[in-house]
């Protein structure tokens, strides 16, 4: 059986700083919350030390070939994406202790 996931190319996606320059980050993961159908990834810097974890969470919407990233600012919504985040993260670090 072949692991899809770690042969296929990175998802890379540009965002602009506060000074408008744009910087290079990977999708990590991508998921929809039950119930919301509100869409959100996860990023990390392609740039950054690979000894930090530096991992970033937007909302987003796609208008066709148009990505919409919105910041997270209310708490309750963040802790659903956390929550959510390490859910999925912990199911796929069981999916490769068992393969």
């Amino acid at each position: 059986m072949t692991d899809e996931l770690a042969q296929a190319e990175p998802e890379i996606i540009y965002i602009p700083d506060e000074d408008g320059n744009e910087e290079e980050f990977e999708v990590i993961m991508k998921f929809e919350v039950d119930g919301t159908g509100a869409k959100y990834m996860m990023v990390v810097p392609t740039d950054g030390d690979p000894d930090v974890d530096e991992v970033y969470a937007f909302r987003y919407e796609e208008d066709g070939e148009e990505l919409k990233l919105y910041i997270i600012e209310d708490d309750e919504e963040w802790a659903v994406v956390e929550e959510t985040f390490h859910t999925l993260l912990s199911e796929m670090e069981e999916e490769e202790e068992e393969s």
